[in-house]
């Protein structure tokens, strides 16, 4: 079953089942909307960094032990870690945890999840995230899957300032039910018709309390619970450690641009044309890296890759895949701009040299703006272009800011401009990974745009118009992102509630 009708299959009786804001939906964090502890990540981003001082350090990994070899209970460990925050300003850790969002968390959400999360938010249920992490881990990872609701242990906090306290009860075994019913309580929701994600058995009251409870990637205890009361378990492998296979997938594909090239140059020099080599080159290394690591296309709108050429192919930049995906889609006489960093990657720069890849220095406007009339030179002799007008890959894969130099080009050699939107590519490979992930990438061709009739005074406009024709396919309905909704902070602890802890 390749990855798209896995997720349709996983995704099937979200779809089937009972719609509306009165059914809840909700997720753990650790080992099932991410790979991995986010505390983890939290840590130790502190301590390499030398933001941790050593009493910090030292109670913290007090409480850890203890709480390890069975010695006190969530809370009782939680009241140690935080005690070293005393005096700290809370703008402090809301900063590390983007921080650490951006640069380890983002690429360890499973894609999987993010189907559910979309899934359920397609039927209009009340998502929420319901962790014993803190609001500066979860809320980055809220504001990406665009979860309103967050359900965590809180820290209190008095003018801008931690106390060193806990608010109770900590959002943990039986305080995670707590807050979900406190939620129902509030907008109305069916807990008999709710679903709730965790790969915890400690969090069995709150598989008790809904519907439809869904381990998910459990832990021993909760596999053994799962199995005797027979509720469905999900395990994803799109994340974490990748497989022997995966990796040797990988090295296969990374590989075969050696061939590929090789037989490219072969083609030019007996026909006498670079033209007829690239194109080899670019449809077979295209043919043969999708073919090993598994990667699948599922377009809509195809037809608009052939319609009108040459053209400015424009597409939103998620992966370092990008690259082989367009050479998958575009097939033969076209060219791309690429940053000035990839002419010196021993394997890609000369084989993308020899393409005619033209690379500007993003660092000096002068100096890219100068280095794109060899790419007006190609539209001119019948190459089409593909450039990435985000100019950077996203962290998360929500569309960034577009820069004008596509624009600027299109209009320069009078040819349309087509969008290219790609809604999945960080499935197969996230920013900063090396392993290719089997999958299938759905991707967006829309129609071109003619471009003959704009003028510079009027650019901006258009820009905003073409960037809102992706976020109609990447955000349909949802353009403005929701702020994440975190209950009003209490000055003084609540009472605690009985606990399972």
């Amino acid at each position: 079953m390749n990855s798209a009708s896995a997720r349709d299959e996983l995704t099937r009786e979200i779809r089937e089942g009972a719609a509306g804001p009165k059914v809840g939906a909700f997720f753990d964090v650790d080992q099932t909307l991410l790979a991995g502890f986010s505390a983890t990540s939290f840590w130790q981003e502190r301590l390499l960094s030398g933001r941790m001082s050593p009493r910090e350090m030292g109670e913290g990994l007090a409480g850890a032990l203890a709480f390890g070899l069975g010695r006190t209970g969530f809370s009782g460990f939680l009241a140690t870690s935080v005690a070293a925050y005393r005096g700290l300003a809370e703008s402090v850790l809301e900063e590390l945890g983007e921080e650490v969002y951006r640069k380890h968390l983002a690429k360890s959400v499973f894609p999987e999840s993010r189907a559910l999360v979309e899934a359920h938010k397609a039927c209009g249920h009340t998502v929420a995230i319901v962790s014993a992490a803190t609001h500066y881990q979860v809320d980055p990872l809220a504001r990406d899957l665009g979860i309103e609701h967050v359900l965590c242990t809180k820290l209190e906090v008095e003018r801008g300032i931690f106390t060193g306290r806990v608010h109770h009860p900590t959002c943990y075994g039986e305080g995670k039910a707590h807050y979900v019913r406190a939620l129902a309580a509030e907008r109305g929701l069916d807990l008999d018709e709710s679903w709730f994600y965790t790969d915890s058995a400690y969090d069995l009251p709150l598989l008790e309390a809904v519907g439809n409870p869904r381990p998910t990637n459990p832990d021993a205890s909760l596999a053994g619970l799962a199995k005797d009361r027979d509720w469905p378990v999900r395990r994803f492998t799109s994340r974490g450690r990748p497989s022997l296979e995966q990796m040797a997938r990988s090295a296969l594909s990374y590989a075969s641009l050696v061939p590929s090239v090789a037989a490219g140059i072969g083609v030019a020099l007996l026909n006498r044309s670079r033209r007829d080599g690239v194109n080899l080159t670019i449809s077979s290394w295209a043919d043969l890296a999708t073919s090993f690591a598994q990667i699948d296309l599922r377009i809509e709108g195809e037809e608009h890759l052939w319609s009108q050429r040459p053209a400015v192919f424009v597409f939103n930049h998620q992966s370092s895949v990008d690259t082989v995906l367009l050479a998958k889609l575009l097939r033969r006489d076209f060219t791309a701009i690429g940053k000035q960093e990839l002419k010196k990657n021993p394997l890609f720069g000369p084989a993308f040299a020899f393409a005619g890849v033209v690379f500007i220095d993003r660092s000096d406007t002068g100096k890219a703006i100068e280095a794109m009339a060899p790419a007006v030179e190609a539209l001119q002799h019948g190459r089409s272009i593909a450039i990435a007008p985000e100019g950077t890959r996203s962290v998360t894969g929500h569309l960034g800011p577009f820069k004008k130099g596509a624009f600027h080009l299109a209009m320069q050699a009078g040819v349309p401009i087509v969008p290219v939107v790609f809604k999945n590519a960080l499935d197969v490979l996230p920013r900063g990974g090396l392993v290719l992930r089997p999958a299938t990438v759905d991707v967006v061709v829309l129609p071109p745009i003619d471009t003959t009739a704009w003028r510079r005074e009027t650019l901006d406009a258009h820009v905003a118009d073409v960037r809102q024709r992706f976020l109609d396919v990447l955000e349909p309905g949802a353009h403005t992102p929701k702020k994440t909704r975190r209950p009003r902070r209490r000055k003084r602890p609540a009472p605690p509630a009985e606990t399972a802890e």
